[in-house]
């Protein structure tokens, strides 16, 4: 028995590389055929898995798990190289139907992403930086692995019915996820990662602390309130309509007990960009009927939460009681942080610090004190001007803007059954941008993830939209050259 567990041991590892082998061959042929199929187990672990234990004081360890899985050696996750390889799938898989990529001047903006990430990297060589520190989550290079995702999704994506699909996978996973929180809130602790009521003290118990999730509730909410209330009904199975009536329910209330206040803020300002898609009247009746359910809600949560924290007082104003400078007292360790970071910025105001680079005296904050104390700030946007300076925050303009110019146009053109798709990345951004001013996003692959996925929706919807009106002429062609009379 003992040597049958030596012989075990010993060739366990060949064995998982064989096995490894023999999944990534699968995988290439399933990526040649059907792109789409690698991209569908992708986004689910995204979906699904949480990509943190901050807060959970069973837990000891605040590690991302498959997050962070192999980034030791390979400098990047495994995943991350995942999406590398399904992009080089789909890339070939294209080129040998010879379809062209779908239009996304987007492209322009990660190549600048990523020269200026190789600046960094031949900087940081020179100046002595191990290369694991110049592309670090902490830097930038989570900005980069956001264009993979993106155009390996307007590659498997290409027709109408596959954009379809998509958005009912989107709007099925954010309804079992949002159950499941709802469930666990209800019938159980609630989310077990309550920093709020692990480390504040506040008595409260809320059903998902990773605004991720949120995020994944407020695209299935975008695609179901599109598909319930736009003024042209497209024809659908009945199912379908029960789906999104529960989606919408479930994902709103989902996010209301988060007790995140990025999340709440963030939820009216995906509301408005769902509204904004419908005729006035239509506005004006959802208004009328969302407002006496949403605002009494956010109030009373607001109250229950705020009312419990220290140094938060009355009005609008106490959510951000903790960003606020003060004119007596010690400031909070929010506003020191960025104070510290902004004197760094402006003391680096062209190049930044660099992607390895720690501002100065990020020892006085709590959360600092750990092994990556310094390299991250609670500012997205503040994070992308210290590591690169204006250069970075150009980079970034210019991104934002190139995403604004062709959501504008895409909303106003694509069909019913894929408006609620587009709609969806343009909330999910909007949602997102509390948590780009006063969150971490860049630094965490999960977050950057789904911040890919949202610039990729409308840009799929449009593609798919512009293929089918490419293949119409197409089809009344050969059907009125199949009923001409044959020559006599």
């Amino acid at each position: 028995m003992d040597e049958l567990l030596i012989y075990f041991y010993t060739s366990l590892p060949f064995v998982v590389v064989l096995a490894l082998a023999a999944l990534s061959v699968a995988g290439i042929g399933i990526g040649m055929v059907a792109p789409r199929l690698l991209v569908y187990p992708y986004l689910a672990i995204f979906f699904l898995i949480n990509s943190t234990n901050y807060g959970n004081l069973a837990i000891v360890s605040y590690g991302s798990g498959i997050y962070s899985r192999g980034s030791g050696l390979l400098y990047f996750s495994l995943l991350l190289w995942y999406v590398l390889g399904a992009w080089c799938c789909a890339r070939a898989s294209a080129s040998f139907r010879g379809l062209d990529s779908a239009p996304c001047n987007l492209r322009p903006w990660f190549l600048g992403w990523t020269l200026l990430l190789l600046g960094h990297v031949v900087v940081a060589i020179f100046v002595g930086k191990k290369l694991s520190e110049a592309l670090a989550p902490s830097g930038f290079s989570n900005i980069i692995w956001m264009a993979p995702l993106v155009s390996l999704m307007l590659l498997a994506f290409r027709t109408r019915e596959h954009a379809v699909e998509l958005a009912r996978f989107i709007m099925l996973a954010g309804l079992g996820r949002a159950l499941f929180g709802l469930a666990r809130w209800a019938v159980g602790g609630g989310d077990p990662n309550n920093v709020y009521a692990n480390m504040n003290a506040i008595k409260i118990k809320l059903t998902f602390f990773d605004i991720n999730d949120s995020l994944l509730c407020v695209l299935a909410f975008s695609i179901a309130a599109v598909q319930l209330f736009q003024a042209a009904k497209v024809a659908r199975p009945r199912i379908w309509t029960a789906f999104e009536s529960m989606t919408l329910a479930t994902t709103a209330l989902c996010i209301v007990l988060s007790y995140r206040r990025t999340a709440w803020i963030g939820l009216v300002l995906a509301l408005l960009v769902v509204i904004w898609r419908f005729p006035l009247r239509r506005r004006l009746q959802l208004i009328a009927l969302g407002l006496p359910f949403v605002a009494p809600a956010l109030g009373y949560v607001a109250l229950k939460r705020l009312s419990q924290t220290k140094g938060a007082g009355g009005g609008l104003g106490s959510l951000a009681y903790d960003m606020q400078p003060r004119r007596f007292g010690a400031e909070s360790e929010r506003v020191v942080e960025l104070k510290l970071a902004l004197a760094d910025f402006l003391s680096n105001p062209l190049t930044g610090i660099g992607s390895w680079g720690r501002y100065s005296g990020h020892q006085r904050i709590s959360w600092q004190a750990g092994p990556e104390g310094g390299q991250f700030i609670h500012s997205g946007v503040l994070h992308i001007g210290l590591k690169t300076g204006l250069i970075g925050l150009v980079l970034f303009a210019g991104t934002v803007w190139a995403f604004v110019h062709f959501s504008r146009r895409a909303l106003r053109e694509l069909p019913p059954e894929l408006l609620g798709l587009g709609t969806a990345g343009v909330a999910g951004l909007a949602f997102m941008l509390p948590d780009l001013l006063v969150g971490t996003p860049f630094p965490q692959v999960r977050t950057s993830q789904m911040l890919a996925v949202c610039l990729a929706l409308p840009y799929l919807a449009m593609a798919a939209t512009n293929a089918a009106l490419a293949a119409r002429p197409a089809v009344v062609t050969a059907t009125a050259s199949r009923n001409q009379p044959a020559p006599a």
